[in-house]
């Protein structure tokens, strides 16, 4: 679940003041017992989770005692998961939630907090709660039991209300006095300044006005290495339950976007640097394809088959296709899970943290990005636009060929994204242009693959001739696809070569 709240700075005066003003019209507040509240952390030595914004914790009294939080990228929101477990043993589920974090490195109490707690639910008129308040008297307690430090501080959690609800108390609160509603998490503050420091995996920083070569190539890769490793929790979690792939989807393009900034920017980068992480991310990516073509085919599979009602297709034919499909995703997802517990995975997260932290460099990347950058695009771009790439298509080359030109089209767009933030105004309108090439290139391609799987899954079943009859049908609906896709491809190739969009490239 997602957890959304917000922390109010109060001191021991401090009076919590009347929150029907923030209920709705009809809606009123109810005060819940109060109850104390003891909460174990665990970390490593160098507070690596709580540095990163994350939390693993035993909470005595908790129906599922065991939690862990991890950040999204806005702060006061946060992904929270908990399960059942004994005191001194965290659930391994949950603690491999928090693998790109500690990186194998041992978890142990790091802090105890004790919280006596007042809360209060707003709810609306029909008594669904709303929001709810909690003022927290907190007791910082080290390992023999002995009070280290004490604050108070009020907390604001939605429930089933939305963010202006949150604002409407918020304001209540702030003109009764309080300070804050900005977001500190209580071990934090519990832990003091180190729980405070810089995190291991280093943010993207954003792009001065003139930046090297070198630099524009680290911001991409930071910004990819983040995007990584924040879904690996989010595939756990999905690789157990074989349920949407959204997060394995987009932890496969940042594996495919790493990749092409490696390759394309080849010539600034340390060789023995490069190449290893290189094979490690195309690894990585392969396990993580199989789950998500997985889930393209079955989406196709069913738009394919309602594409035409007047036409319908033996719906039971249909099931039996996505049957296969099914099982194939459920293999695919327990392959991933099984990546993900390997110590060959757990050192690509240690490789991947350290790039994003010190990429390795030769002399040419200190040259300035807008003089060495789009000589290094044009590489990709010269293969896409050749003889060999789309100048060497027409609409009878094979499904091969196609599908070539499609990996030279993401090769080409991935530069392209790399450096348009600082070269040249032309290449975010390339940029644009060539996302709708890549659309119809990969169209084309979902297309061909599906055909050939109906095709292939009925071969593999000779006596059900129902299946034949509709693995056929949806194959021809399918290359219906694919002529429409090379027909479409002239005109949005024309639009992404124009000159306006190109002029920048040497």
């Amino acid at each position: 679940m997602v957890e959304e709240e917000q922390k109010y700075e109060v001191d021991d005066t401090y009076v919590l003041p009347d929150l029907a003003a923030a209920a709705p019209a009809g809606g009123r507040v109810r005060a819940l017992p109060p109850v104390t509240l003891v909460a174990r952390y665990l970390d490593t030595v160098d507070l690596r989770l709580a540095r990163a914004g994350a939390s693993l914790r035993h909470r005595r009294g908790d129906e599922l005692p065991w939690t862990v939080k991890l950040p999204t990228g806005t702060p006061g929101v946060r992904h929270e998961v908990s399960r059942p477990g004994p005191k001194r043993q965290p659930p391994p589920e949950l603690v491999e939630l928090v693998t790109v974090l500690h990186r194998g490195a041992p978890l142990a109490p790091v802090t105890v907090v004790r919280t006596v707690r007042h809360a209060y639910e707003v709810c609306d008129r029909a008594g669904t709660v709303l929001a709810e308040v909690v003022d927290d008297r907190v007791t910082v307690l080290d390992d023999a039991g002995t009070t280290t430090d004490t604050f108070r501080e009020v907390e604001v959690e939605l429930k089933s209300g939305d963010r202006e609800l949150l604002d409407r108390v918020g304001g209540v609160l702030r003109q009764a006095g309080a300070r804050g509603g900005s977001f500190t998490p209580k071990h934090v503050r519990a832990l003091g300044a180190a729980a405070r420091a810089e995190p291991d995996l280093v943010a993207p920083a954003g792009l001065t006005a003139d930046p090297s070569a070198g630099e524009v190539v680290t911001e991409s890769v930071r910004k990819e290495v983040r995007r990584l490793l924040a879904h690996d929790p989010l595939v756990r979690l999905r690789a157990s339950a074989a349920g949407d792939d959204t997060a394995v989807h987009q932890m496969r393009v940042a594996c495919r976007r790493l990749r092409s900034d490696l390759r394309t920017f080849k010539p600034l980068l340390r060789k023995t640097w490069s190449r290893p992480l290189r094979a490690e991310l195309r690894w990585l990516a392969g396990v993580l394809g199989a789950a998500r073509d997985a889930e393209v085919l079955r989406t196709r599979l069913r738009r394919t088959a309602d594409a035409d009602p007047l036409s319908p297709l033996d719906p039971g034919a249909v099931d039996r296709l996505d049957e296969v499909l099914v099982e194939r995703q459920r293999r695919a997802f327990t392959a991933i899970d099984e990546m993900l517990r390997s110590a060959r995975y757990l050192a690509l997260v240690d490789s991947l943290v350290l790039a994003a932290r010190t990429p390795r460099f030769t002399r040419r990347a200190a040259a300035p990005a807008t003089e060495a950058l789009p000589a290094l695009v044009a590489r990709p771009w010269g293969r896409l636009s050749g003889p060999d790439g789309v100048d060497g298509l027409d609409i009878q080359s094979p499904d091969d060929r196609w599908h070539a030109v499609r990996k030279e089209g993401k090769q080409a767009r991935y530069a392209v994204n790399a450096v348009a933030p600082t070269v040249a105004k032309g290449a975010r309108r390339l940029s644009r242009a060539l996302a709708r090439v890549q659309d119809v290139l990969g169209e084309h391609q979902d297309a061909a693959v599906a055909a050939d799987t109906w095709l292939e899954i009925a071969a593999a079943r000779p006596d059900d001739h129902e299946l034949a009859v509709t693995a056929g049908r949806l194959a021809e609906r399918e290359r219906a696809s694919v002529r429409r896709a090379r027909e479409r491809l002239p005109a949005a190739w024309h639009r992404a070569t124009r000159r306006r969009r190109t002029s920048w490239l040497p």
